[in-house]
């Protein structure tokens, strides 16, 4: 169904029957939540939506706060539960299979590692309904197992716009196996990206909770210990040291949504073209034209935060033998790399 229907979906202003709604959103609101109109607040969660169309929606009846039906200037207080319910069910639950492209770098009756292209969804959600990872999967193998959250074969997820590395479970004993290497945290995870400015050491280590920022809730953020989000932790070195960017490896410790970005930016280093942090703007350097057309030159390279799933390691399921794995910098990244690389050697010699 295009965006334009689903949205269409929340102008409906006939009686539905309880049990004819489906939960399609479920917030609760933190407890450092400022008090706030519930459109608002639904502004901060759902991309590709209007305040209109959060409005009719709430006009309609199809938004609840602690169960109540609630108009769309009802105030959020911190710790309600803020839900948006239809007629029909989430879109990300109507898997269909379809014949997309899939890098496979290794498969067996056990597992299959993929290289996933940057622009590629993971698993369906809300604006992306079709053309992910999880269709191409579930047309190239039948009966794939379910994680904890109902979607086919995924052990661990990476960002859209984030390239590289991924194992994918084909048994539940795999799936299971697999999981539980994530949550222990004895995978091997090392990931190249290049970011602003320079580091002033070759290595060091990132630790801070990870959560969803009070601000925009579209971005996650770094809080002190204690008071919100997850424990994260990311290892870094400099691999090359270009005029206004590095190029840098981190290794994670743990698997937050967006570590990476998010702890980079948080010591000052934002991601080179990450736009949702910021780094998609000239963030170290001149204030030469010259030197802006170059970095938009880079930009137009690689068009995506510059961050790439290098390698990866974990233990055979089935074997019980370490796998380890790795993959070349995409096209783009390389691209990026050697503008940043000549500009460097002009400039040293210049």
């Amino acid at each position: 169904m295009e965006e334009k229907e689903i949205y269409n979906s929340f102008m409906m202003n006939e009686e539905i029957e309880a049990e004819e709604l489906y939960e399609h959103f479920k917030i609760e609101a933190k407890p450092g939540q400022e008090v706030l109109r519930v459109d608002k607040f639904l502004m901060n969660f759902i991309e590709n939506t209007t305040r209109n169309k959060i409005q009719q929606a709430a006009k309609a009846g199809n938004i609840l706060v602690n169960e109540t039906v609630v108009k769309s200037n009802y105030k959020v207080k911190p710790f309600d539960i803020v839900k948006i319910v239809l007629s029909h069910p989430p879109h990300e639950n109507l898997l269909v299979a379809e014949d997309l492209p899939i890098d496979i770098v290794y498969e067996d009756d056990d597992l299959m590692v993929i290289n996933k292209a940057a622009g590629m969804v993971v698993h369906p959600g809300h604006g992306n309904y079709s053309g992910t990872l999880v269709n191409a999967l579930i047309h190239h193998i039948e009966n794939l197992p379910e994680n904890s959250s109902q979607r086919p074969g995924l052990v661990h997820r990476i960002d859209k716009d984030t390239s590289g590395l991924m194992v994918i479970a084909k048994t539940e004993f795999s799936m299971a196996h697999l999981s539980k290497q994530f949550f222990d945290k004895t995978t091997k995870r090392v990931y190249n990206a290049i970011v602003w400015g320079n580091l002033k050491e070759d290595e060091g280590f990132v630790e801070g909770n990870i959560g969803r920022s009070l601000k925009n809730r579209l971005q996650m953020s770094v809080f002190p210990e204690g008071e919100f989000g997850k424990t994260a932790k990311t290892h870094y070195k400099v691999l090359s040291r270009y005029t206004y960017v590095n190029l840098v490896e981190c290794r994670l410790e743990t698997g937050r949504t967006h570590q990476i970005r998010v702890h980079m930016k948080h010591i000052g280093h934002t991601l080179f073209n990450d736009e949702r942090y910021g780094g998609s703007i000239v963030l170290k350097g001149t204030t030469f034209t010259k030197y802006k057309q170059f970095v938009e030159n880079c930009f137009k390279a690689i068009p995506r935060q510059a961050l790439h799933a290098k390698t990866l390691g974990f233990i055979h399921p089935k074997t019980n033998k370490e796998m380890y794995f790795e993959s070349e910098l995409p096209d783009d990244f390389k691209d990026a790399l050697d503008k940043w690389n000549n500009y460097t050697e002009y400039n040293k010699n210049s």
